[in-house]
């Protein structure tokens, strides 16, 4: 844990204990607390599910939380930086139920004087189980907020069980509803129609659905790689044809299928899927279906490409060749919107995919994207989205959808 500074800890603890009363502590890789006192330090197994609940937290990309003994829960946030775990973060230990005295039980079976439990247990606040979920996922944002570290691991890690998660229930809503495990064609229209409108969400349930319906009819890994390459190959196609300056996809979809056929199993071939999805949403929708005069072409190809920096139109019309009101009026006339509109809804669909795919703060998702503001960023979000860029966010988490 030396890699921490005392500067960032002490941040990291004045935030968090301001908002929830509760004192996070610093834990390195064997479970040993590093900052401050540690009541637990005399349970004997305390470090042996502090190491557990590490593991999971990394594994999960989130949280982990458990019960010391009856009645009392924490949890634990793994410290990730560019794949490499450094140790844990603890947010505390507080009163879920009321079993105090087989809490006082176990804690003396595994070494704690019965004194001091009852002392440790009268000291601890009592709370609901939302206000835990809560606590747990500030106490991770802060952190990586503050220190800047990137969880690209925790990240992907949070991305596939989301994704087994949304797979598994599709599998269970057909069960449920009894329909055949027939391969729908029409939903790839659909799906592509969801693509265009840069509708991710809407995008990715409707794939998760052709997926179940493609395991269903066969779980063979050889079957389902074979279909799950020919639902890309639709896709690209049905694309060209709608809008021949697509043709670009068609490189793509080489990428795409080479890994398809080196996926080891159903779920990395979901995962490739889901990727390629994001690519399509990227493309298809900054391309439209209007996209027929080439300097409009090149000029949103570049706010695809540079839509994070200072993009003025002045600096457009300049690159393309044509006069800031020419230009302008092309692109109004076959986008149907304004340079701005189109610049700012390409910040925000990014936005989203940051928001779905990594941890970074509200705060750094703005400034990444290029908004200057965090309130100009949170105003255009849910101009576009109906809703804030936190409550998106909450949106997909599995406790969220439950």
């Amino acid at each position: 844990m030396a890699i921490l500074s005392k500067r960032l800890m002490a941040q990291v603890t004045a935030a968090y204990q301001g908002e929830y009363g509760l004192r996070p502590a610093f834990m390195d890789l064997l479970g040993t607390v590093q900052s401050g006192p540690d009541p637990l330090s005399s349970l004997s197994n305390t470090r042996r599910r502090r190491d557990f609940a590490l593991q999971e937290s990394g594994n999960q990309g989130r949280p982990y939380v458990y019960n010391v003994c009856p009645a009392v829960c924490t949890w634990v946030v793994a410290l990730e930086d560019r794949r490499r775990i450094h140790g844990g973060l603890i947010g505390g230990e507080v009163l879920v139920g009321n079993s105090l005295d087989q809490s006082i039980d176990y804690m003396v079976r595994y070494g704690m004087p019965e004194q001091e439990a009852e002392s440790y247990l009268g000291r601890l606040p009592r709370w609901q189980t939302a206000r835990v979920e809560k606590a747990c996922r500030r106490l991770q944002e802060l952190f990586y907020q503050m220190s800047g570290w990137k969880p690209l691991l925790m990240d992907e890690n949070r991305l596939r069980i989301r994704q087994q998660e949304q797979f598994a229930k599709a599998i269970e809503d057909q069960k449920r509803s009894g329909a055949p495990a027939l391969y729908a064609f029409e939903k790839e229209r659909v799906l592509l129609a969801n693509i265009r409108a840069g509708d991710r969400n809407e995008a990715r349930r409707i794939l998760n659905e052709m997926l179940a319906t493609i395991y269903m009819s066969s779980p063979r890994l050889v079957v389902l790689r074979a279909r799950t390459i020919e639902l890309m190959s639709c896709l690209t196609r049905a694309a060209i044809e709608d809008n021949p300056l697509l043709e670009p996809l068609i490189e793509r979809n080489h990428t795409w299928t080479e890994r398809l056929v080196t996926a080891m199993d159903f779920e990395e071939l979901s995962m490739v899927l889901m990727e390629a999805l994001d690519g399509f949403i990227e493309g298809v929708y900054l391309h439209g279906s209007n996209r027929s005069n080439m300097k409009v072409r090149q000029a949103l190809d570049l706010i695809g490409r540079d839509f994070a920096g200072k993009i003025s139109l002045t600096k457009l019309a300049r690159s393309v060749g044509l006069s800031t009101s020419r230009l302008s009026h092309l692109v109004k006339d076959y986008t149907g919107r304004t340079v701005l509109q189109v610049v700012q809804e390409a910040r925000v669909r990014h936005a989203q995919h940051l928001l779905e795919h990594t941890g970074m703060s509200c705060a750094q998702i703005a400034y990444d994207v290029g908004f200057g503001d965090q309130s100009y960023f949170i105003k255009h979000f849910r101009r576009l989205t109906g809703t804030t860029p936190a409550r998106y966010r909450r949106s997909l988490r599995p406790s969220a959808r439950q």
